[in-house]
Protein backbone atom coordinates (compact mmCIF):
# COMPACT_ATOMS: atom_id res chain seq x y z
CA UNK A 1 0.00 0.00 0.00
CA UNK A 2 1.45 3.44 -1.21
CA UNK A 3 2.28 5.66 2.56
CA UNK A 4 4.53 7.97 0.63
CA UNK A 5 5.00 10.12 -2.58
CA UNK A 6 7.61 11.43 -3.63
CA UNK A 7 8.48 13.31 -7.09
CA UNK A 8 11.69 14.70 -8.87
CA UNK A 9 12.26 17.28 -11.37
CA UNK A 10 15.56 16.13 -13.62
CA UNK A 11 17.70 19.15 -13.95
CA UNK A 12 19.63 17.58 -17.02
CA UNK A 13 18.93 16.90 -20.57
CA UNK A 14 21.82 14.12 -21.41
CA UNK A 15 20.20 10.92 -21.85
CA UNK A 16 23.05 8.92 -20.59
CA UNK A 17 22.19 10.77 -16.99
CA UNK A 18 18.37 10.56 -17.46
CA UNK A 19 18.46 6.96 -18.00
CA UNK A 20 21.50 5.97 -14.86
CA UNK A 21 19.31 8.57 -12.41
CA UNK A 22 16.33 6.53 -13.24
CA UNK A 23 17.53 3.27 -12.61
CA UNK A 24 19.08 4.75 -9.69
CA UNK A 25 16.09 5.82 -7.96
CA UNK A 26 14.36 1.86 -8.89
CA UNK A 27 17.22 0.89 -7.04
CA UNK A 28 16.40 3.05 -3.78
CA UNK A 29 12.88 3.03 -3.66
CA UNK A 30 10.80 2.32 -0.70
CA UNK A 31 8.32 -0.10 0.62
CA UNK A 32 5.27 1.70 0.96
CA UNK A 33 6.55 4.32 -1.17
CA UNK A 34 5.79 6.09 -5.15
CA UNK A 35 8.49 7.95 -6.83
CA UNK A 36 7.13 9.91 -10.23
CA UNK A 37 10.45 10.97 -12.27
CA UNK A 38 10.34 14.06 -14.64
CA UNK A 39 13.15 14.05 -17.11
CA UNK A 40 14.03 15.40 -20.89
CA UNK A 41 16.47 14.33 -23.26
CA UNK A 42 17.68 16.61 -25.70
CA UNK A 43 18.29 15.45 -29.55
CA UNK A 44 18.14 12.04 -28.71
CA UNK A 45 16.91 8.69 -30.20
CA UNK A 46 16.08 5.90 -27.18
CA UNK A 47 15.66 2.20 -28.31
CA UNK A 48 13.95 -1.04 -26.40
CA UNK A 49 16.65 -3.06 -24.29
CA UNK A 50 16.57 -5.84 -26.66
CA UNK A 51 16.34 -3.66 -30.29
CA UNK A 52 18.97 -3.73 -33.08
CA UNK A 53 20.05 -0.13 -33.13
CA UNK A 54 21.85 -0.32 -36.35
CA UNK A 55 17.98 -1.47 -38.03
CA UNK A 56 15.64 0.82 -35.57
CA UNK A 57 16.88 4.62 -36.92
CA UNK A 58 19.55 5.82 -38.94
CA UNK A 59 22.67 5.96 -36.61
CA UNK A 60 25.03 7.69 -39.28
CA UNK A 61 22.64 10.62 -39.69
CA UNK A 62 22.24 11.05 -35.83
CA UNK A 63 26.15 11.28 -35.53
CA UNK A 64 26.11 13.89 -38.44
CA UNK A 65 23.16 16.03 -36.60
CA UNK A 66 25.32 15.70 -33.16
CA UNK A 67 22.12 13.84 -31.94
CA UNK A 68 22.55 10.94 -29.40
CA UNK A 69 21.97 7.64 -29.33
CA UNK A 70 20.71 5.50 -25.89
CA UNK A 71 19.09 2.64 -24.61
CA UNK A 72 16.89 2.08 -21.63
CA UNK A 73 16.28 -0.98 -19.96
CA UNK A 74 12.73 -1.78 -20.42
CA UNK A 75 11.37 -3.24 -23.94
CA UNK A 76 8.81 -1.54 -26.48
CA UNK A 77 9.76 0.55 -29.70
CA UNK A 78 12.38 3.01 -30.72
CA UNK A 79 11.45 6.59 -29.38
CA UNK A 80 12.58 10.19 -30.38
CA UNK A 81 12.81 12.91 -27.61
CA UNK A 82 13.68 16.66 -27.73
CA UNK A 83 13.20 19.19 -25.49
CA UNK A 84 9.28 19.32 -26.47
CA UNK A 85 8.93 15.92 -25.28
CA UNK A 86 8.62 14.98 -21.22
CA UNK A 87 9.53 12.22 -20.02
CA UNK A 88 7.93 10.65 -17.00
CA UNK A 89 8.85 7.50 -14.47
CA UNK A 90 6.89 5.73 -11.70
CA UNK A 91 8.76 3.88 -9.53
CA UNK A 92 7.77 1.73 -6.66
CA UNK A 93 8.02 -2.14 -4.90
CA UNK A 94 6.70 -4.98 -6.53
CA UNK A 95 3.54 -4.67 -3.69
CA UNK A 96 2.79 -1.18 -4.27
CA UNK A 97 2.94 -1.15 -8.03
CA UNK A 98 -0.21 -0.32 -10.15
CA UNK A 99 0.15 0.77 -13.84
CA UNK A 100 -3.47 1.17 -14.03
CA UNK A 101 -3.23 3.94 -11.02
CA UNK A 102 -0.12 5.15 -12.76
CA UNK A 103 -1.99 5.87 -15.99
CA UNK A 104 -4.90 7.79 -14.48
CA UNK A 105 -2.17 9.99 -13.18
CA UNK A 106 -1.45 10.57 -16.36
CA UNK A 107 -4.45 10.98 -17.52
CA UNK A 108 -5.69 12.91 -15.10
CA UNK A 109 -3.28 15.42 -15.78
CA UNK A 110 -4.21 16.24 -19.41
CA UNK A 111 -7.69 16.37 -18.34
CA UNK A 112 -6.51 19.28 -15.67
CA UNK A 113 -5.16 20.61 -18.67
CA UNK A 114 -8.16 20.91 -20.44
CA UNK A 115 -7.56 17.81 -22.47
CA UNK A 116 -9.38 14.22 -23.06
CA UNK A 117 -6.96 11.18 -23.87
CA UNK A 118 -7.40 7.69 -23.62
CA UNK A 119 -5.37 4.50 -23.01
CA UNK A 120 -4.98 2.20 -26.76
CA UNK A 121 -3.47 -0.16 -27.83
CA UNK A 122 -0.62 -2.36 -25.93
CA UNK A 123 0.61 0.29 -24.57
CA UNK A 124 -0.29 4.11 -26.25
CA UNK A 125 -2.27 7.39 -25.01
CA UNK A 126 -3.92 8.55 -27.63
CA UNK A 127 -6.19 12.00 -28.20
CA UNK A 128 -8.79 12.00 -31.07
CA UNK A 129 -6.93 8.42 -32.24
CA UNK A 130 -3.03 9.61 -32.52
CA UNK A 131 -0.56 8.77 -30.06
CA UNK A 132 1.42 11.63 -27.54
CA UNK A 133 2.60 9.31 -25.00
CA UNK A 134 4.22 5.46 -25.79
CA UNK A 135 4.95 3.36 -22.45
CA UNK A 136 7.11 0.67 -21.16
CA UNK A 137 7.45 -1.29 -18.32
CA UNK A 138 10.62 -2.64 -16.42
CA UNK A 139 10.83 -5.22 -13.35
CA UNK A 140 13.73 -6.40 -11.71
CA UNK A 141 14.18 -7.94 -8.01
CA UNK A 142 10.93 -6.94 -6.59
CA UNK A 143 11.47 -3.13 -7.89
CA UNK A 144 9.30 -2.06 -11.07
CA UNK A 145 9.46 0.76 -13.00
CA UNK A 146 6.79 2.28 -15.75
CA UNK A 147 8.00 5.13 -17.93
CA UNK A 148 6.73 7.15 -20.98
CA UNK A 149 7.13 9.82 -23.24
CA UNK A 150 4.62 13.00 -23.18
CA UNK A 151 5.04 14.76 -26.40
CA UNK A 152 4.10 18.44 -26.04
CA UNK A 153 6.13 20.20 -28.81
CA UNK A 154 8.52 17.64 -30.68
CA UNK A 155 9.83 18.59 -33.69
CA UNK A 156 7.92 15.09 -35.83
CA UNK A 157 10.43 16.21 -38.71
CA UNK A 158 12.90 14.83 -37.18
CA UNK A 159 11.11 12.44 -35.42
CA UNK A 160 10.38 10.63 -38.72
CA UNK A 161 14.10 11.40 -40.66
CA UNK A 162 15.77 9.26 -37.34
CA UNK A 163 13.51 6.62 -36.74
CA UNK A 164 13.45 3.59 -39.10
CA UNK A 165 9.97 2.13 -38.74
CA UNK A 166 8.93 -0.99 -40.44
CA UNK A 167 5.90 -0.73 -43.14
CA UNK A 168 4.47 -3.96 -41.47
CA UNK A 169 4.38 -1.82 -38.14
CA UNK A 170 2.65 1.16 -39.65
CA UNK A 171 0.29 -1.33 -41.40
CA UNK A 172 -0.90 -3.09 -38.20
CA UNK A 173 -1.35 0.52 -36.73
CA UNK A 174 -3.23 1.35 -39.79
CA UNK A 175 -1.36 4.14 -40.98
CA UNK A 176 0.96 5.25 -43.50
CA UNK A 177 3.81 6.81 -41.98
CA UNK A 178 4.92 7.54 -38.63
CA UNK A 179 4.17 11.33 -38.77
CA UNK A 180 0.38 10.57 -39.24
CA UNK A 181 0.09 8.54 -36.35
CA UNK A 182 1.43 11.22 -33.67
CA UNK A 183 0.29 14.50 -32.42
CA UNK A 184 2.09 16.87 -30.15
CA UNK A 185 -0.27 18.39 -27.06
CA UNK A 186 0.34 22.03 -28.28
CA UNK A 187 -1.67 20.58 -31.42
CA UNK A 188 -4.80 20.46 -29.35
CA UNK A 189 -4.40 23.31 -26.75
CA UNK A 190 -2.15 26.13 -27.65
CA UNK A 191 -1.88 27.09 -23.78
CA UNK A 192 -0.20 23.78 -22.58
CA UNK A 193 3.61 23.93 -22.75
CA UNK A 194 6.10 21.28 -20.79
CA UNK A 195 6.40 23.50 -17.33
CA UNK A 196 2.67 23.82 -17.23
CA UNK A 197 2.67 19.55 -17.89
CA UNK A 198 4.94 19.06 -15.03
CA UNK A 199 2.68 21.19 -12.06
CA UNK A 200 -0.22 19.05 -12.96
CA UNK A 201 1.73 15.60 -13.41
CA UNK A 202 2.77 16.59 -10.10
CA UNK A 203 -0.75 17.96 -8.90
CA UNK A 204 -2.82 14.79 -10.61
CA UNK A 205 0.14 12.31 -8.70
CA UNK A 206 -1.29 13.39 -4.83
CA UNK A 207 -5.09 13.83 -6.45
CA UNK A 208 -5.00 10.10 -8.10
CA UNK A 209 -3.17 8.40 -4.91
CA UNK A 210 -5.05 10.89 -2.57
CA UNK A 211 -1.11 12.03 -0.48
CA UNK A 212 0.51 15.36 -0.44
CA UNK A 213 4.03 14.44 -3.19
CA UNK A 214 7.00 15.73 -1.43
CA UNK A 215 10.41 16.45 -3.43
CA UNK A 216 12.66 13.51 -2.91
CA UNK A 217 15.10 14.20 -0.01
CA UNK A 218 18.74 15.11 -1.58
CA UNK A 219 20.25 13.17 1.14
CA UNK A 220 19.26 10.09 -0.52
CA UNK A 221 21.29 10.90 -3.79
CA UNK A 222 24.58 9.22 -3.80
CA UNK A 223 26.63 10.70 -6.76
CA UNK A 224 29.48 8.05 -7.07
CA UNK A 225 26.71 5.23 -7.99
CA UNK A 226 25.07 7.89 -9.99
CA UNK A 227 27.91 8.45 -12.28
CA UNK A 228 28.88 4.71 -12.37
CA UNK A 229 25.53 3.98 -13.64
CA UNK A 230 25.62 6.10 -16.23
CA UNK A 231 28.71 5.71 -17.60
CA UNK A 232 27.49 2.04 -18.23
CA UNK A 233 24.36 3.76 -20.34
CA UNK A 234 27.08 6.05 -22.04
CA UNK A 235 29.42 2.91 -23.08
CA UNK A 236 29.41 1.67 -26.75
CA UNK A 237 28.62 -2.19 -25.64
CA UNK A 238 25.44 -1.04 -23.96
CA UNK A 239 24.03 0.96 -26.95
CA UNK A 240 25.40 -0.52 -29.99
CA UNK A 241 26.12 -3.75 -28.17
CA UNK A 242 27.54 -6.33 -30.88
CA UNK A 243 26.44 -7.60 -33.99
CA UNK A 244 27.27 -11.83 -34.81
CA UNK A 245 27.83 -13.22 -38.51
CA UNK A 246 24.78 -14.88 -38.74
CA UNK A 247 23.96 -17.56 -40.86
CA UNK A 248 20.22 -17.81 -40.57
CA UNK A 249 17.83 -15.17 -39.98
CA UNK A 250 14.02 -14.96 -39.74
CA UNK A 251 11.73 -12.23 -38.63
CA UNK A 252 8.45 -12.02 -38.19
CA UNK A 253 5.29 -9.32 -36.66
CA UNK A 254 3.42 -10.48 -34.14
CA UNK A 255 0.48 -9.10 -32.34
CA UNK A 256 3.28 -8.29 -29.04
CA UNK A 257 5.70 -6.69 -31.56
CA UNK A 258 8.20 -7.71 -33.88
CA UNK A 259 10.79 -10.54 -33.80
CA UNK A 260 13.83 -10.82 -35.49
CA UNK A 261 16.62 -14.09 -34.81
CA UNK A 262 19.91 -14.61 -35.80
CA UNK A 263 21.90 -17.70 -35.79
CA UNK A 264 25.88 -18.30 -36.25
CA UNK A 265 26.12 -22.20 -36.69
CA UNK A 266 29.92 -24.21 -36.87
CA UNK A 267 30.19 -27.74 -37.25
CA UNK A 268 26.29 -28.09 -37.17
CA UNK A 269 25.61 -26.41 -34.24
CA UNK A 270 24.32 -23.12 -33.01
CA UNK A 271 27.73 -21.13 -31.65
CA UNK A 272 26.14 -17.50 -31.43
CA UNK A 273 22.25 -16.34 -31.06
CA UNK A 274 20.68 -12.86 -31.08
CA UNK A 275 17.11 -11.68 -30.35
CA UNK A 276 16.19 -8.52 -31.33
CA UNK A 277 12.45 -7.13 -30.77
CA UNK A 278 10.32 -4.40 -29.68
CA UNK A 279 8.13 -6.57 -27.46
CA UNK A 280 7.37 -5.01 -23.82
CA UNK A 281 8.02 -8.44 -22.15
CA UNK A 282 12.05 -7.37 -22.32
CA UNK A 283 12.96 -10.30 -20.26
CA UNK A 284 11.40 -13.29 -22.11
CA UNK A 285 13.14 -11.92 -25.58
CA UNK A 286 16.75 -11.97 -23.82
CA UNK A 287 16.81 -15.26 -22.88
CA UNK A 288 15.88 -16.95 -25.87
CA UNK A 289 19.55 -16.59 -27.04
CA UNK A 290 20.68 -18.54 -24.33
CA UNK A 291 17.97 -21.17 -24.63
CA UNK A 292 19.33 -21.75 -28.24
CA UNK A 293 23.43 -21.69 -27.17
CA UNK A 294 25.58 -25.22 -28.58
CA UNK A 295 22.44 -27.21 -29.52
CA UNK A 296 22.11 -28.96 -33.14
CA UNK A 297 21.11 -26.30 -36.08
CA UNK A 298 17.46 -28.22 -37.03
CA UNK A 299 14.51 -27.52 -36.46
CA UNK A 300 13.43 -30.23 -34.34
CA UNK A 301 15.96 -28.81 -31.56
CA UNK A 302 15.60 -25.66 -31.67
CA UNK A 303 11.81 -26.31 -31.23
CA UNK A 304 12.42 -28.57 -28.66
CA UNK A 305 14.71 -25.93 -26.79
CA UNK A 306 11.73 -23.24 -27.09
CA UNK A 307 9.28 -25.87 -26.27
CA UNK A 308 11.56 -26.18 -22.60
CA UNK A 309 11.65 -22.20 -22.18
CA UNK A 310 7.66 -22.22 -22.05
CA UNK A 311 7.36 -24.99 -19.84
CA UNK A 312 9.57 -23.30 -17.27
CA UNK A 313 7.75 -19.66 -18.03
CA UNK A 314 5.52 -19.10 -15.29
CA UNK A 315 3.21 -16.06 -16.75
CA UNK A 316 0.79 -17.56 -19.51
CA UNK A 317 1.23 -14.62 -21.98
CA UNK A 318 5.15 -15.16 -21.86
CA UNK A 319 4.00 -19.15 -22.83
CA UNK A 320 1.82 -17.90 -24.85
CA UNK A 321 4.32 -15.81 -26.91
CA UNK A 322 6.75 -18.38 -26.72
CA UNK A 323 4.78 -21.34 -28.45
CA UNK A 324 3.74 -18.34 -31.07
CA UNK A 325 7.40 -18.30 -31.98
CA UNK A 326 7.97 -21.74 -31.67
CA UNK A 327 5.33 -22.36 -34.48
CA UNK A 328 6.94 -19.83 -36.74
CA UNK A 329 10.14 -21.08 -36.48
CA UNK A 330 8.40 -25.01 -37.04
CA UNK A 331 7.41 -23.26 -40.77
CA UNK A 332 11.16 -22.08 -41.35
CA UNK A 333 13.46 -23.64 -44.02
CA UNK A 334 16.22 -24.78 -42.20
Amino acid sequence: MIRKLTYIISDQTNPYRNLAFEEYLLNRVEPGECILYLWQNRHTVVIGKNQNAWKECNIDLLKQDGAFLARRLSGGGAVYHDLGNLNFTFLAQQQDYNVEKQLQVILRAVQLLGLKAEKTGRNDITIDGRKFSGNAFYETGGRCYHHGTLMVQVNVQNLSRYLNVSEDKLRSKGVESVKSRVTNLKEHSESVDVESLKEKLIEAFGEVYGLMPQSFPAERLNEGEILALEKRFASWDWILGRKIAFDFEASKRFAWGDLTLQLSVNGGYIRDAAAYSDALDQDIIAKIPDALMDIMFDKLSVCEALSRMEKQTAQEHKRAMLEEINRFLSEQNF
